[in-house]
């Protein structure tokens, strides 16, 4: 897929990773609200495509199959972080519910149940149900999103994956947050566990893993929530310290 030059052959590599923005976008999808196109996450998939023939360079440590996954990913999770379809007060509701969460399991020692989150939010279990898929809505692959604020494309959690043009101290960085991620996924409660590795690391959709679960689509979409909020309070210092180095 080279030129006599050693340039990448542009037409041959659309031609052939094509099937891959498609795969990856109908991944994308079954996470999201309805009212998004599949066509758009494709288009901003061949953005990140083109993006990845002029940058990739042999000799960094990654293939350009490996290099091209995660910068389609990062084009498509771009398009749909600039649409922020949320309304400011779910948001500053899943704000509030997440340091909830981080004070009680730093109280408590422990991850808390549904029931103790509900009380100290002064929500009743069914309002705070609701709360949780609404905001869920807003959960467009939040891992990824959480591990990469600036724009870049990390790896999933089952695929440990740095920028190979990151500099040595952004790569231990990245490092870093991501054991922390491992480590606050280890600390999820069993059912919220098996819930994110069906969903980040084998793509079910909601539907599926209620099979697995045997509870509803919409009860998944809450624990999913749920769990996200627990790892984003946990993640929240790594972050904070992350975006104070790379302001300096």
């Amino acid at each position: 897929m080279y030129t006599a030059n050693g340039r990448m052959a542009q037409q041959d590599i659309y031609t052939e990773y094509q099937p891959l923005v498609r795969r990856i976008a109908l991944q994308l999808q079954v996470r999201l609200p309805a009212s998004v196109d599949l066509e758009d996450l494709i288009q901003a998939g061949m953005l990140g495509l083109c993006e990845c023939v002029g940058r990739y360079e042999q000799g960094h440590g990654a293939s350009f199959a490996t290099y091209a996954s995660q910068r389609i990913r990062g084009a498509m999770l771009d398009e749909l972080r600039s649409r922020d379809w949320l309304p400011r007060s779910v948001r500053r509701a899943g704000r509030e519910l997440e340091s909830v969460i981080q004070q009680l399991e730093q109280r408590l020692g422990y991850p808390p149940e549904e029931t103790q989150i509900a009380s100290a939010m002064g929500l009743a279990l069914e309002d705070y149900r609701r709360l949780l898929l609404d905001t869920n809505n807003g959960m467009v692959m939040s891992l990824d999103e959480m591990l990469d604020e600036d724009g870049a494309a990390p790896g999933g959690i089952s695929t440990p994956y740095v920028e190979p043009f990151a500099l040595p101290h952004e790569a231990l960085e990245e490092a870093d947050t991501r054991r922390a991620l491992t480590e606050a996924i280890e600390r999820l409660p069993e059912r919220e566990k098996l819930l994110m590795a069906l969903y980040y690391q084998e793509n079910l959709n909601l539907k599926e893993i209620g099979a697995v679960l045997d509870v509803t689509e919409s009860r998944v979409s809450q624990l999913h929530s749920q769990a996200v909020r627990r790892l984003q309070g946990v993640l929240a210092p790594h972050l904070v310290a992350r975006a104070g180095k790379r302001r300096r």
